[in-house]
């Protein structure tokens, strides 16, 4: 009997482990041998997700070949992990990775942290802010009082509540896009309307275009739906997409879908202007591929250079409605409590997702469809989503004062708009400074997590979160985090800081 679920092929884990070599080596600097650097780079792999538990690992032979070092040191690479309970081996079935009794089992995505580990962790890890009060506790009242006539009924309504469907028809009809309620499905937040559109167009080794870097989340559904992601690099900067480099990928590759986030990108902030919008869907049309754009920070505009209006949508430039799918959301522009997503596409698109549905989630929760119906009808949306971009705007400007001050070499562009912040590590490897983060009592997550086979591994990304003195204890402990690596210390010798806000 097999005791792992899954293989890591040896081309496959040297990349990964190459992709970690981003420590400088300054004075004071210790070089550990290298059987033991080889050891903490599988054990770093396997802590933040990125080579799940239970997988196989490449023989000892195999991966000494493919990282051209000894098999003597991979072999002392493969004790030192069994010694410390990070690997498991058996005669005849290999090694496979494990993690040590005790030990939570590691997120393969952004997870939030429980509420008992706030105290002493500040959370960096989920781009997410507080519910904006007291919208919504009027929105959930509103709700209740709309709720009698929809009690009386089966309360199933896999395309979405038909009220809510035409509200937010008619928002897209308002920014100059012509939509019927035939053309909107609701779903259980973005993820639900990824996780359907995926399943409905990219089978099992399908192709899936996607920036690079992209929103992490979504490159791991993907990945669970055996899906093969071909990345496409973004330009330097807040300049976005480099247009001749996507009509290349779409033409040679021919991927089935592609994914971008053109609104304030996740996680660079970068924000597609329109030229770059209509060529995007005139490539994606000409090699036969569906676009799927993701609208979720499409009202996060934080300058005010954007209150007279956006660009315009991604299905603007797809008057047919045969190339674009269009993601949206209340999780990101409102609070991600508020599980209320929907897809705009072409009827005979929705009537397939719905179709789908059947054998998913059946529909999405009748009371938040409300609340947000509520929101929409009544205008406490944009008087909430006004209230939000304050606090992403203020945020937004105490984290990046913070980090000039306190890491004066690590660089990033300041977005105008967004929730998140895409940091290069002065020369830093992103996953040693999140695993050195855990233990001065900030949580960041590593820039592979936003890649493909371990890409930008010099990069974290930061969330506008938090602000004024939990931003700057913030930049203090990422302060700390990056000392240590940089002395490449291993053990606890900095311990969290109990902070209250």
């Amino acid at each position: 009997m097999a005791h792992w679920t899954s293989a890591v092929g040896a081309a496959q884990l040297a990349r990964l482990l190459t992709s970690q070599q981003h420590r400088p080596a300054g004075p004071g600097s210790r070089r550990p041998p290298a059987y033991r650097a080889l050891a903490d780079g599988i054990r770093l792999l396997v802590l933040e997700g990125r080579v799940p538990v239970a997988a196989r690992l490449p023989a000892e032979r195999e991966l000494a070949l493919s990282l051209t070092v000894s098999r003597t040191t991979v072999a002392a690479a493969y004790e030192a992990l069994r010694t410390e309970g990070f690997l498991e081996s058996r005669r005849g079935a290999g090694s496979w990775t494990a993690v040590p009794a005790g030990n939570p089992l590691p997120a393969r995505g952004l997870e939030p942290l429980p509420p008992e580990a706030l105290g002493s962790v500040i959370d960096l890890g989920c781009a997410s802010l507080p519910a904006p009060e007291p919208w919504l506790t009027r929105a959930v009242q509103g709700a209740l009082e709309e709720l009698p006539p929809y009690a009386h009924t089966h309360g199933d309504y896999p395309a979405g509540l038909p009220a809510l469907r035409s509200m937010i028809a008619e928002r897209y009809t308002a920014r100059g896009i012509p939509t019927m309620p035939e053309q909107i499905m609701v779903t259980t937040g973005a993820m639900g309307a990824m996780d359907a559109i995926c399943h409905l167009f990219a089978g099992r080794g399908e192709r899936i275009a996607v920036e690079s870097p992209s929103y992490a989340n979504i490159l791991q559904l993907m990945r669970e739906a055996g899906a093969r992601l071909v990345p496409v690099a973004m330009a330097e900067g807040l300049t976005g997409w480099d247009l001749d480099r996507w009509r290349q990928v779409l033409r040679e590759s021919a991927p089935r879908l592609a994914y971008v986030v053109a609104d304030f990108h996740n996680p660079t902030g970068a924000l597609a202007d329109e030229d770059q919008r209509r060529r995007l869907v005139d490539a994606a049309r000409s090699a036969g591929t569906v676009l799927v754009a993701d609208e979720t920070m499409t009202e996060l505009w934080l300058d005010e250079e954007y209150a007279a209006g956006m660009p315009r949508p991604v299905c603007g430039f797809d008057p047919a409605g045969s190339t674009v799918i269009t993601v949206g959301s209340a999780s990101k522009a409102f609070w991600a409590g508020m599980r209320i997503g929907w897809v705009r596409a072409a009827p005979d698109v929705i009537r397939s997702l719905v179709a789908a549905r059947a054998y998913a989630d059946l529909g999405t929760p009748v009371l938040e469809q409300l609340a947000v119906n509520w929101l929409f009808s009544t205008g406490g949306w944009e008087q909430a989503v006004e209230l939000r971009r304050g606090q992403a705007r203020e945020n937004r400007d105490a984290l990046v004062a913070a980090l000039r001050r306190e890491l004066p070499d690590w660089e990033f562009e300041v977005p105008k708009g967004g929730l998140t912040l895409w940091v290069r590590a002065g020369g830093l490897s992103g996953s040693r400074l999140a695993e050195a983060g855990e233990r001065v009592g900030v949580r960041v997550p590593s820039g592979p997590r936003f890649g493909v086979d371990g890409a930008f591994e010099g990069y974290v990304r930061l969330p506008f979160t938090v602000g004024g003195a939990v931003a700057d204890e913030a930049a203090s402990r990422l302060a700390a985090a990056s000392r240590l690596v940089k002395t490449g210390v291993t053990s606890d010798t900095e311990s969290p800081r109990t902070f209250v806000a």
